[in-house]
């Protein structure tokens, strides 16, 4: 009887949060399956009363529309370019953070600004840099001394160092430029989280291993894979498999260095992603193309985080 009374007043204590979960994700999440298997599904068609038929009609119009692959293209390619290359940079800083005593808050704290920064707010930063902010045309159009073009601070380090300027991101860019770009920029952007879990782990290490590899003369480069790298494992799994899932959900990043546009002048959605389709569909009030291209999105996710799980199973040293 004292069991099911505690049992009565958990459930009790737990019940706002579940109403919440309940209403703001199961619901949303049983409606998108909803609306995808009602083909050309619009909710202000269902208000003026119009009948929608079960089907498949949403996924196929998916795969068929023209930016789809390019859309799955720009998303693959900016999680393939950044996951590795942030967890290979997160796991070398923190290291060195690691081992360094003096001033170590200090740096953890700089690290990890960027992760409580606005993305969008870091966005319009990143295009001030890699940006050709304008040109000045004086009066006289005759004179091409007078035509004065502002660039950005890389391309004035460019060039300092004797190169020439690259049009990263203004009309007339190469896709390659772009996504040279988004790759620095959301490198940069997802550093400080996996910073602070794989340091975390690094300090949570029994100091002993570095001691008996120190005893036996083993190089900091063999104790780095040796011990560092294994007794990490379960950490680096843990921010390579959130680093795809995150990948797969760009949007904000692109949105801050190109704008709503999601590309250079001239040639608009050259970077639109997967979440930016979705948007996209949302605005022209095609819910029922949204939802399908939702658990399009969702099962690429999935598939990759089971591939993910069962291949650090084999890595991964508890």
């Amino acid at each position: 009887m004292v069991y099911n009374k505690r049992q009565w007043k958990a459930w009790l204590y737990l019940a706002p949060a579940l109403i919440l979960m309940a209403v703001f994700t199961l619901w949303p999440m049983i409606n998108t399956i909803r609306m995808a298997f009602l083909n050309d599904y619009g909710l202000m068609s269902e208000h003026g009363g119009t009948v929608f038929k079960v089907g498949i009609a949403n996924f196929v119009k998916v795969l068929q529309y023209k930016r789809f692959l390019s859309c799955l293209t720009t998303t693959m390619l900016l999680c393939v370019l950044t996951v590795p290359i942030s967890t290979m940079l997160a796991l070398l800083i923190s290291v060195c953070l690691n081992s360094i005593k003096f001033l170590n808050r200090f740096l953890q704290t700089i690290y990890f600004l960027p992760y409580v920064t606005n993305s969008i707010a870091i966005g319009m930063v990143f295009a001030a840099m890699f940006n050709i902010v304008g040109t000045i045309v004086s009066p006289d159009l005759g004179n091409s001394s007078n035509i004065i073009v502002t660039a950005g601070i890389i391309n004035n380090i460019i060039e300092f160092f004797g190169g020439q300027p690259i049009v990263w991101i203004n009309a007339g860019s190469t896709y390659a430029a772009n996504i040279a770009v988004m790759v620095i920029y959301i490198v940069w952007n997802a550093l400080p989280f996996k910073i602070l879990v794989l340091l975390g782990g690094l300090q949570s290490v029994n100091k002993q291993y570095y001691d008996a590899a120190k005893v036996d003369g083993t190089s900091r480069v063999r104790t780095f894979f040796r011990i560092t790298v294994p007794l990490l494992s379960p950490m680096i799994a843990y921010v390579v498999i959130t680093g795809f899932i995150g990948g797969f959900k760009e949007y904000s990043s692109v949105v801050g260095v190109f704008g709503p546009e999601m590309g250079p002048v001239g040639d608009s959605k050259r970077l639109n992603t997967m979440v930016g389709f979705i948007y996209d569909a949302l605005e022209n009030d095609n819910q029922g193309r949204a939802s399908a291209a939702a658990l399009i999105l969702f099962v690429i996710i999935f598939i990759v985080t089971m591939i993910n799980l069962y291949v650090s199973r084999k890595r991964t040293h508890y």
